[in-house]
């Protein structure tokens, strides 16, 4: 009795998993050979499925990838294995696979196609709708299988194109469409990149070339604006923006607004000429300023901007860190003088001077500062965009100076979003220098094993107390950007599954119908304005947008198109307040690269994958001997040698 169970058993089971095998099971492809046992009716390109369109009169679908293409798995696995979708797929069409590796040709000339109809860059899985004498109707790259925000599925659209085919007049339309489309393609690309545009036009408006920043009165440091026109200048190749990019980090590096003599920048400028400012400096202003001129040296090697890193991190390491953590802020005030600690006496500056032999080239660079009376206190800042010489030992005098005052009270607060800036800030510093990567992984250490208890995030203590204040959405939105940034530094899966575990408990607290909140009572929603520091609402859009790319995620870009959905009017209003989620939109339409290859290959190429123009990109390891780039549900270009594949990156949707 028991073996005619287990017999039972084991034929109940074969007929569960029903074998289809179609033509492909007869090809070498390996790519074919993947797609063998679908239930969609496979034929390779050949005379024989034309033959059989015509026969049959059917329209033909022809499916392109590769064996190592993701989404083309994904579309495998969604489509072409449901019985429903294959159903409709072989009642309709006659079905061919292409691999493209093998057939480059028959690619080349689709993807040339699809490029000049849609005015975007083609890539991988690509999807042809035929007639039987070889008229495209339609095509695209990837399709779900159900309607999606951004596609129609596979249920809907395959009786349409049925119809459409059964319609003469009608489907003679749609093959003129894209047959007028390929002829037309420079006109076609130009009407696509309106928003990109109105991004810069805006920009524009509010950029003062004459005082470099967006004040009228003051200056406040706007990092989340600076870092936007960089992805404008690198998206439209904008010399004019890039420059612009360029003058705001010398300003800002030279002007008043830089402590010159122990690093680190000051709150906000009250003039605007970024002279005089409020002496208060921020952990946040440094976490979000740090990045922009890590990046400017990337694209420049400027040794200015090297230094003004590695002495900001310094000064931080000395009166800012506790256990590995980070405190908020220092005051302005010293002694109840505001800029006490940090303004000089005439005196004691031309002490500094007295013995080095580039006096004249430091005063010429100090300029008007040091003019008027004696005893006004004097700020120093300097008029040229590079440090004069003798600035070394001019330095070092003056904090020799300091050790005689009294540092400005410091705010012992450890904040978890602002704590979670400046680990991020320090691991894409390892540009710089390969140890600020180390000392990331232990600040970020030591915030999780203070602020992550029982998997539930806080958000703020003190020294020597357990946090009792649960996390608000920017103490989740950074913590995550920080655990990203640490994963791209790695590729230790671990930080990847904390930092999508926090996603969706963040998701589950703060986010309902589209709207983000700022706190678990879902009392008042996340705002688009990045006020003081970026944003949590944007943050949180670009930490899902990252993981979409890193993880292939059709989940996650689900999830930020729901969050953008209902944003893009007021961002359109109020883009003056919300760079940080412009950028997020721009991430978003332009799409996040993602580079892939093997961890050895990546680790060892850090520096020049840091250097790639197009702002959007991630880093994920496959075991891939050459390299492959990526936008979410499509792959655009494959190389051997690294070179190649920025090359080809940097030109991706270059406007022109």
């Amino acid at each position: 009795m028991k073996i005619l169970f287990v017999m039972l058993f084991l034929v109940v089971s074969l007929l569960q998993a029903k074998v289809f095998t179609n033509a492909l099971a007869k090809e070498t492809s390996p790519y074919l050979l993947q797609h063998a046992d679908n239930p969609v009716v496979w034929m390779p390109l050949g005379k024989e499925a034309f033959l059989k369109a015509n026969k049959e009169n059917k329209p033909l679908y022809i499916s392109i990838g590769y064996s190592t293409c993701h989404w083309c798995h994904v579309m495998e696995e969604e489509s072409f294995t449901n019985i429903q979708i294959a159903a409709l797929l072989n009642k309709y069409f006659i079905c061919i696979k292409v691999d493209r590796e093998e057939l480059p040709q028959t690619d080349a000339l689709y993807q040339n196609i699809y490029k000049k109809y849609s005015g975007h860059a083609g890539g991988w899985p690509l999807n042809v709708f035929m007639t039987p004498q070889k008229d495209v109707f339609y095509i695209t790259t990837y399709i779900p299988p159900k309607q999606r925000p951004y596609a129609e599925g596979f249920d809907t659209l395959l009786p349409k194109l049925h119809r459409l085919y059964l319609n003469k007049k009608h489907l003679q339309k749609a093959v003129e469409n894209i047959a007028h489309a390929t002829q037309k393609r420079e006109k076609s690309i130009m009407k696509k990149d309106i928003t990109l545009n109105a991004f810069v036009n805006s920009f524009k408006k509010m950029y003062d070339s004459d005082y470099p920043g967006f004040g009228h009165s003051k200056q406040f440091p706007q990092a989340s604006k600076i870092a936007l026109t960089l992805d404008l200048a690198e998206l439209t190749q904008d010399a004019k923006l890039k420059e612009a990019y360029l003058t705001l980090l010398d300003t800002m590096a030279m002007r008043g607004l830089y402590d010159h003599i122990e690093g680190g920048f000051f709150r906000y400028s009250v003039d605007v000429e970024w002279e005089i400012p409020h002496f208060e400096k921020m952990l946040y202003t440094q976490a979000e300023l740090l990045p922009l001129y890590v990046r400017g040296y990337e694209i420049s090697h400027k040794p200015l901007y090297k230094d003004i890193v590695t002495e900001s991190i310094a000064m931080l390491d000395k009166r800012f860190v506790w256990n590995n953590l980070y405190f908020s802020a220092s005051d302005a005030d010293s002694d109840a003088e505001e800029g006490g600690y940090y303004t000089f006496s005439r005196s004691e500056i031309d002490k500094a001077l007295k013995y080095n032999v580039h006096e004249d080239d430091i005063k010429e660079a100090l300029g008007f500062r040091l003019e008027g009376n004696m005893h006004v206190k004097i700020h120093l800042g300097f008029d040229n965009d590079e440090r004069p010489k003798g600035f070394r030992e001019f330095q070092t005098m003056l904090r020799e100076v300091r050790k005689s005052k009294k540092f400005p009270f410091i705010d012992k607060k450890i904040n978890t979003a602002w704590n979670a800036m400046m680990i991020e800030a320090l691991y894409k510093a390892d540009y710089i220098d390969v140890k600020y990567a180390k000392k990331a992984n232990r600040h970020l250490q030591a915030l999780q094993n203070l602020m992550l208890r029982e998997q539930e995030l806080y958000h703020q203590s003190v020294p020597d107390h357990i946090p009792s204040q649960k996390g608000l959405l920017e103490d989740y939105a950074f913590f995550i950007g920080a655990l990203i940034a640490s994963y791209e530094s790695s590729y230790d899966e671990d930080k990847l599954m904390l930092a999508e575990y926090l996603l969706w408990q963040a998701k589950e607290k703060f986010y309902k119908n589209g709207v983000w909140y700022l706190s678990e009572q879902r009392n008042v929603k996340a705002d688009l304005n990045d006020k003081y520091y970026t944003s949590s609402l944007s943050k949180i859009i670009q930490d899902i947008l990252k993981l979409s790319g890193i993880k292939e995620s059709l989940r996650y870009e689900k999830l930020a198109y729901a969050s953008m959905n209902n944003l893009h009017l007021e961002l359109q209003e109020r883009l003056a307040d919300a760079p940080a989620l412009a950028r997020a939109y721009l991430m978003q339409k332009e799409g996040v690269v993602s580079l892939k290859s093997k961890k050895e290959n990546l680790l060892k190429n850090y520096k020049k994958i840091q250097e790639i123009l197009y702002p959007y990109i991630v880093t994920v390891p496959k075991d891939y001997d050459s390299y492959l780039a990526c936008t979410l549900r499509q792959c655009f270009s494959q190389e051997k040698e690294l070179k190649l594949i920025i090359e080809k990156i940097n030109r991706y949707k270059k406007k022109i």
